[in-house]
């Protein structure tokens, strides 16, 4: 293997996402004979030998049924580039394999672990086996349609197992661990268990599905030296899984102190300093990015994220003099049943800065109303005027992927709901609540059963978006209705709660949140790659060891290398 290749392990250990990619390394190491130059290999023929022996002592012993021995594994079969099939023997011909007993919705609580698809186990009243097996699912994890496989299990004792799993029992532990077998059937299941499972609506394995995969034979000492690897994963598993639940605590108390309405602005000040000093420490993945993004997002509609200016005009002379132009505009009565709801006090979720105020959104907009609702049969054509549904909303981004056209004749027969951009559109069922501003591009739109926010007069429309994606999503859940289907209508927003700013200051908002959040797209953008690269350097180095690739092929020769690289992420 390529000294640079290995050396480079040691910087992707540190991820826990690449942990299952450094166990099939390490079996991979194992299977090419890379993993250990010194190892005295036992010969394949001697261990043909004893195994054969080993089932006919434990046929006469009355322990194992006589069953015909499966045929030998061609090159073809193997799911890697392995340069020698006959070093590979059935499963069947290794080891005895027995569906589960218990069913799993049935099983009374017990002393004995249950074994089921589940990570975690469930516990029984009574065991179905005693031994040393590996675990392996019969049922696509994937639901109907799909084959697919999360996990498999090992399991040593008295243990019950559930009646959609396999267990797999060794014939011989001395010849053939159940470890190394779990290892190694765990990091190879798309190649050797999902691509056999059969059916359409209901995606299964069988047993004789199983007993067909074919299983490498290598040396008890490769196999300890594999258990000792392994050990080594799993203490970096456990010691990445701890460092990711400080850090995610320290990340969720740090947002918090900075979510909360900050009456000290120098403490504010200070919370800040220390979250974006640690910014890189804090944000290791993905769901780090979207958390930030969020608190940009609260920060800005709590008038924390850009300075207040004593010469802007205040908020609550803006709103009467947008309530005068709607007046003479004819359209104050907009709204039927809700008007009178417009002019109740409103609740005040937050101490707003001065010369912001607490409004509703019907009184910051021309009018709210709601998209098209009825029969759409034949009314979609190639090229027409651009036809918005819930899934072109994103929050605060338009999605063009999936935007179908409707023919002008029928754009024009739902007038009503035609958009412009500059209108807001709100999902109204689904992932409820979430908005966008319809961009400059769309210079004629029409939507679905969207909530549509025509014309934001006293209000940005960015900045609505940004609270509608935000701190409404308590508004938004307390004006829900449904059961099977939850959502909202055009009350629902009209009547929202409101903290407004002066209008500079809400294009200041705007202008600061979208660099801020470019700049997260980038921190997103850059951790999405490091993540792939070291995932392409793992499946480089797997590739290297299956297919013997030219160059340098010392792989690790003493257990002391491999100790080095997996012990990294354990500092």
């Amino acid at each position: 293997m390529n000294a640079d290749l290995i050396e480079s392990l040691a910087h992707v250990a540190d991820s826990s996402e690449n942990v299952p990619h450094l166990r099939r390394l390490v079996v991979a190491l194992a299977i090419s004979g890379k993993l250990d130059a010194s190892d005295d290999e036992e010969s394949f023929t001697l261990m043909r030998e004893r195994l054969k022996a080993e089932r006919v002592r434990l046929i006469k012993m009355g322990k194992l049924k006589p069953q015909e021995e499966l045929p030998s594994v061609s090159y073809e079969e193997l799911p890697f580039e392995i340069s020698n099939a006959c070093h590979f023997e059935r499963l069947g011909n290794l080891a005895t394999l027995a569906k589960g007993l218990t069913g799993i919705q049935s099983a009374a609580p017990g002393p004995f672990p249950l074994v089921v698809t589940a990570e975690a186990r469930s516990s029984c009243d009574h065991f179905d086996f005693d031994g040393t097996a590996a675990i392996v699912p019969m049922v696509s994890s994937a639901g109907h349609g799909k084959a697919s496989i999360n996990r498999l299990h090992y399991q040593e004792g008295k243990f019950a197992l559930g009646n959609i799993l396999c267990a797999v029992f060794p014939i011989s532990e001395e010849i053939l661990s159940a470890r190394f077998l779990y290892e190694y059937l765990a990091a190879f299941k798309e190649d050797l268990l999902v691509m056999r499972m059969i059916g359409t609506a209901n995606v299964s394995l069988t047993i004789g599905k199983i007993a067909e995969v074919p299983v490498p034979l290598v040396s008890r000492r490769i196999q300890q030296r594999v258990d000792e690897l392994m050990t080594l994963c799993d203490r970096l598993e456990a010691a990445q899984t701890e460092r990711e639940s400080r850090r995610d605590r320290l990340a969720l108390a740090s947002l918090q102190r900075l979510n909360q309405p900050a009456e000290d602005t120098s403490a504010f000040r200070e919370h800040a300093r220390f979250y974006f000093n640690r910014l890189p420490c804090l944000t290791t993945r993905l769901e780090h990015i979207q958390q930030l993004r969020q608190t940009i997002l609260n920060l800005a509609i709590r008038g924390q994220l850009v300075h207040q200016d004593h010469n802007d005009e205040p908020a609550f002379e803006l709103l009467e003099r947008v309530a005068v132009q709607k007046t003479k505009a004819g359209n104050a009565k907009t709204g039927r049943d809700w008007i009178g709801d417009i002019a109740k006090p409103v609740d005040e979720a937050f101490v707003i800065p001065k010369g912001w105020v607490w409004t509703r959104i019907a009184n910051t907009v021309e009018r709210v109303t709601v998209g098209y609702v009825g029969p759409m049969k034949d009314q979609y054509v190639q090229d027409g005027i651009p036809f918005l549904r819930s899934q072109n909303v994103r929050a605060n981004r338009f999605r063009e992927d999936g935007l179908i056209s409707i023919s002008p004749k029928f754009h024009q027969a739902i007038s009503k709901s035609a958009l412009a951009p500059g209108d807001v559109v709100v999902v109204r069922s689904g992932n409820v609540g979430t908005a966008c501003v319809i961009p400059p591009s769309l210079l004629k739109a029409n939507c679905s059963d969207l909530v549509v926010v025509k014309r934001p007069i006293a209000v940005h429309p960015a900045y609505l978006c940004f609270y509608l994606n935000s701190l409404a999503s308590t508004h938004i859940e307390a004006g829900t209705v449904g059961v099977a289907l939850t959502h909202f209508n055009t009350k629902s927003v009209a009547t929202m709660p409101l903290p407004l700013p002066p209008l500079p200051e809400q294009h200041r908002i705007v202008a600061r949140v979208d660099e801020l959040i470019a700049l997260c797209d980038r921190l997103e953008a850059q951790l999405t790659i490091t993540q792939t690269e070291s995932r392409r350097l793992l499946e480089a180095v797997l590739h290297e060891v299956l297919a013997g690739a030219a160059g340098e092929t010392t792989g690790w020769h003493d257990i002391s290398d491999a100790s080095t690289v997996l012990g990294t992420g354990l500092l």
